[in-house]
């Protein structure tokens, strides 16, 4: 393949004044981070310590192996709810090696309300075991929880996305023979109880470690019975009297010292499917010039082969069809060796930019190459010109064309994300893999100013139609909560706050970030290839 040849200057005024902004969205990014995963009120901190426990990244680095990667995945879900309660949404996610095994952690934080599930909790747990059905990957639970934060059950407990779903899909995990070891290192209590028992394998802590659809509390209330914690559910009730739980373990070190032999040694081994693959090459650019390339401005444009030649093998693409449909860029690049498919927005999508896009994703699709697409889209082609092309058939085959795939794909939304552009470049709905936006990005039906003039447009003809004249004052204040609304509501923070996305990510550790999710989607087998390849 041949190398991209740059021509940004690294030394202009402009790419200096875009390299400082997005440097310090990154700064505020990982700072946010860092409070999300460590802060908490000291008489929290205080009780952990009491009940001799180890804090949920404590466990987390006795799990995974020594100096091997971890991708956290929804890391600032529910930034933006529960006024800052609940950050990370309770508990924490991700993949990394466990005894040379990868796996998908899911480890409860008991210094957030005990570990107790808010709304967003559920749909973590939920999104990160889905990601397990998706990719055939095996889950260790690091269990601690409280139970769903009951002044919300309204919100989590009885729709087909809530609660139940977390132990439906381990049942679907246990269907398809993917193997689950829970860790009971804490109170499991009424629905947390069921993730260790709709395991495979489960270990629970002597003194710590407790399993009970209702703990004393309410025994005492429901029934009148008076009931220590360890009598009612503890280590030796479950691993010498129930069977619920199968290893007792003496401490947290001990017991997640046998979750990695399970792992290691009990698990059936992985057979992931043999994708393209050479030796990895580092890119010829530095990553961290992306800082420089992406505008402040957001309506300002930018060549997307700039940021695909600082986060891809050698900075190497073999660009497809490079002379039609110029606002897309579609072609074959490596990413840590692997073989990609790259889709990636240069401009507003139009009839040959869609219908290239179609072909090429069926391309792909027959060769067994995964698919990146790279999001900074307003959207296909309006007007009525563009109608009477066909732009909306044409977008329709696009979308068909990405929705049908066999092959893994992948998104990072490194601009704007607007309208059917979103559906058209594998947004959430159409079910990436895996989903990463850079803190610059937003997501809407369509941007906040053309949000704002269609509205107080309607409203003028509203007013012209009653016989009355508009108030340029009172539009102007419209136009500006329209404005402010769409600003929060579709910047990078809700987006990952709602769970959206699969994280936040600094762009320069893209690469870093998709080597993993790569890697992750392997394991699960390719279906037949449903058709051939139809020229659009």
């Amino acid at each position: 393949m041949r190398r991209i040849v740059s021509r940004v200057n690294t030394q202009s005024t402009e790419f200096k004044a875009n390299h400082a902004r997005m440097s310090g969205l990154v700064q505020a990014l990982r700072e946010q981070q860092r409070a999300t995963r460590f802060d908490r009120p000291k008489r929290d901190l205080e009780r952990i310590g009491r009940q001799n426990k180890l804090f949920v990244r404590e466990r987390l680095e006795l799990l995974i192996d020594a100096g091997s990667p971890f991708l956290e995945l929804s890391s600032l879900a529910a930034c933006r709810s529960y006024d800052g309660e609940a950050p990370g949404a309770g508990l924490l996610t991700g993949i990394g090696l466990v005894n040379g095994r990868q796996v998908m952690v899911h480890a409860s934080d008991p210094s957030v309300k005990g570990g107790a599930w808010y709304p967003h909790s559920v749909k973590k747990i939920i999104r990160a075991l889905d990601i397990a059905l998706e990719n055939h990957l095996p889950v260790v639970h690091l269990c601690d929880s409280a139970g769903g934060y009951l002044p919300l059950q309204h919100e989590f407990f009885a729709d087909r996305q809530y609660g139940g779903r977390i132990f439906r899909n381990q049942v679907e995990l246990s269907k398809r023979g993917i193997p689950q070891v829970a860790v009971v290192l804490g109170h499991c209590t009424a629905g947390g109880a069921y993730v260790p028992a709709l395991s495979d394998y489960n270990i629970i802590v002597r003194g710590n470690g407790g399993i009970f659809l209702g703990g004393p509390p309410l025994v005492k209330a429901a029934t009148g019975e008076v009931v220590s914690a360890n009598d009612l559910g503890g280590c030796d009730v479950h691993t010498r009297i129930s069977g619920t739980a199968d290893y007792p373990a003496a401490n947290e070190q001990d017991a997640i010292h046998l979750a990695r032999e399970i792992v290691g040694e009990v698990f059936p081994p992985a057979q992931p499917w043999l994708a393209d693959r050479i030796e990895p090459e580092q890119p010829f650019y530095e990553p961290d010039e992306l800082y420089g390339i992406i505008p402040a401005d957001r309506k300002r444009s930018f060549d997307v082969r700039e940021v695909i030649a600082r986060m891809v093998d050698g900075s190497r693409f073999h660009e497809y069809q490079p002379a039609l449909g110029t606002t897309l860029v579609c072609g074959f690049a490596r990413v840590f060796g692997w073989k990609i498919g790259i889709v990636a927005n240069n401009g507003v999508l139009f009839n040959d930019s869609s219908l290239k896009a179609a072909h090429f994703i069926q391309l792909c699709d027959r060769d067994k190459v995964p698919l990146l697409f790279l999001q900074n889209i307003t959207g296909f082609m309006i007007g009525r010109e563009y109608e009477a092309r066909g732009i909306t058939k044409d977008g329709a085959k696009m979308i068909t064309a990405q929705a049908s795939v066999r092959v893994p794909k992948f998104t990072v939304m490194v601009g704007s994300s607007f309208g059917a552009g979103n559906y058209g470049m594998c947004g959430r709905a159409f079910d990436p893999r895996f989903l990463f936006s850079w803190p610059n990005s937003q997501i809407g039906v369509m941007g906040g100013d053309q949000a704002a003039n269609t509205l107080t447009d309607i409203k003028r003809g509203q007013l012209a139609r009653n016989g009355a004249i508009a108030d340029e004052d009172e539009i102007a204040s419209m136009r500006n909560a329209i404005l402010e609304d769409y600003e929060r509501h579709s910047d990078a923070y809700w987006s990952t706050s709602e769970l959206w996305d699969d994280g936040l990510i600094d762009p320069a550790d893209t690469r870093n970030a998709l080597a993993v999710a790569i890697a992750a989607s392997l394991h699960r087998p390719l279906d037949p290839l449903a058709s051939g390849i139809l020229r659009l």
